[in-house]
């Protein structure tokens, strides 16, 4: 677990979601890139698409993952500049309330 896992960058999203496209192995496209597979499998794991009413455009998708990994580091940069942001979340997880919970409660107090 040590190794440090650096995230894909757009140019390479859009490589990857073109690849898929053409059934390319995510063998072949990791080693294009220069990636290892499972960071290959991770990204495409955490920034899929699905729609249940439009099923067609499910998938992956280079700017909806691009914007699904921002989203995450500003949330992450959120809980950096305001600790008692990110000790409110923590507390709430301990208490074993669910993360869609505490977004809701947040929202709802507008604390975000």
């Amino acid at each position: 677990m040590g190794t440090h896992y650096s995230h894909l960058r757009l140019d390479e999203r859009r490589k990857l979601a073109s690849w898929l496209g053409a059934k390319m192995p995510i063998a072949e496209i990791a080693d294009r890139l220069g990636r290892d597979a499972s960071t290959i499998y991770r990204d495409i794991k955490r920034n899929q698409y699905t729609d249940t009413e439009l099923p067609e455009l499910n998938g992956y998708h280079a700017l909806v993952a691009q914007n699904k990994y921002e989203a995450r580091r500003a949330i992450h940069r959120k809980m950096i500049v305001h600790p008692e942001l990110k000790e409110a979340i923590e507390d709430r997880l301990k208490a074993g309330w669910s993360p869609e919970q505490i977004a809701g409660r947040m929202r709802l107090e507008r604390i975000t």
